[in-house]
């Protein structure tokens, strides 16, 4: 009994070691391609959850949570290419695949361009808006993550034909996976919406529904086969500037209410996401915490070449406060962390990985 336990405790001192190693490699420059150590070969990122990652999957949704039009992509590969990415150019998503050295960027799954060479190295299936929640991505008319798993399974049956099952369940099984919600569940379906989940949740109970929906969604994804899952906790949304104009009062300062709601969900996730990683044999799941790196970025802007952290650059023009294309933008978007009311610009997005990682 006392041997196995010693041979248990090794081999999980083994396991953070290598994981501690993989990070430093990965992670040493921001400007290098990531380097990945010979027994570890990730083939592929895939991205679900909102819009952080959706690379334009909203664009032909009847749905208010898209951005195929200008400004959207005004700093994209050379300018003026709206793609359906929530910024001014690229996303974490595109980052995270160039970083990796897989390729520049990364598409959207129900883009009708697709190659098959495209789908071997990874796409996004999330939608704008979307949650754990179901209300959420169904008031916002957004792909629920089921169907984003659907979706998902759909992918693999492709892969199936385009290149045979042994090879298609070695993608899956080597590559990496991100997923981004929760901030859509807090914002709009509680904070904002108010009716039916303020009524029948207080902020404990609907965080321990969010995180069950997260935790639903990890084992879904896994007995598809994935293994290495990384899962992005919540912003400090409380500092949006959507959040900063609904309940921060005429300074628009960050409200506090909602960020103690987003450290509560980040708590129980962090929490959950290490049960999982105990419970899922050969799982390596990471939590991983934004909420620390983006609030310090959004504090202490000056430091990050930042004039303003708190307005948006563009104007917003509907009920979700995205861009309007009929009003103007800031001069300089370089000096604004945030491009509108809930995204970062092309610049935000890579300084808050750098800091992330770092």
């Amino acid at each position: 009994m006392l041997s196995s336990c010693i041979v248990f405790l090794v081999h999980r001192i083994v396991i953070m070691a290598l994981l501690c190693v993989v990070f430093i490699l990965f992670f040493s420059t921001c400007e290098a391609k990531l380097q990945l150590p010979k027994h570890v070969n990730i083939t592929g990122v895939f991205a679900f959850g909102d819009s952080i990652v959706d690379q334009g999957n909203n664009n032909n949704l009847t749905t208010h949570a898209k951005c195929n039009y200008l400004p959207y992509g005004k700093d994209f590969m050379g300018g003026n290419k709206p793609t359906g990415r929530f910024s001014n150019a690229r996303t974490p998503a595109d980052m995270l695949v160039e970083d990796f050295g897989i390729k520049k960027l990364m598409p959207a799954y129900l883009d009708q361009d697709l190659k098959v060479e495209d789908l071997k190295t990874g796409v996004s299936f999330a939608s704008g808006a979307s949650g754990y929640d179901l209300l959420t991505p169904i008031v916002a008319s957004a792909l629920p993550l089921s169907v984003q798993l659907a979706l998902f399974q759909q992918y693999i049956w492709k892969m199936n034909g385009f290149i045979g099952e042994e090879a298609a369940k070695d993608i899956v099984k080597k590559s990496l996976y991100i997923v981004v919600a929760g901030s859509d569940d807090l914002c709009n379906t509680y904070f904002m919406l108010k009716f039916p989940r303020k009524i029948q949740y207080n902020i404990d109970s609907y965080t321990n529904l969010m995180v069950d929906g997260a935790s639903n969604f990890v084992n879904d994804l896994y007995n598809m086969g994935a293994r290495r899952i990384w899962i992005f906790g919540l912003p400090p949304i409380g500092c949006l500037p959507s959040q900063r104009l609904r309940g921060g009062g005429f300074p628009k300062v960050c409200v506090e209410e909602y960020n103690q709601a987003a450290q509560m969900t980040n708590t129980k996730l962090s929490a959950k996401i290490y049960s999982l990683n105990e419970k899922l044999p050969q799982s390596e799941l990471l939590y991983i915490n934004i909420y620390d790196p983006l609030l310090d970025i959004i504090v202490n802007h000056h430091k990050y070449g930042f004039e303003d952290a708190k307005s948006a650059c563009c104007i917003g023009g509907n009920e979700f406060l995205l861009c309007s294309n009929t009003t103007g933008t800031c001069e300089n978007d370089t000096k604004y962390l945030f491009w509108d009311s809930y995204h970062l610009t092309e610049k935000g997005y890579r300084i808050l990985l750098d800091q992330i990682f770092n």
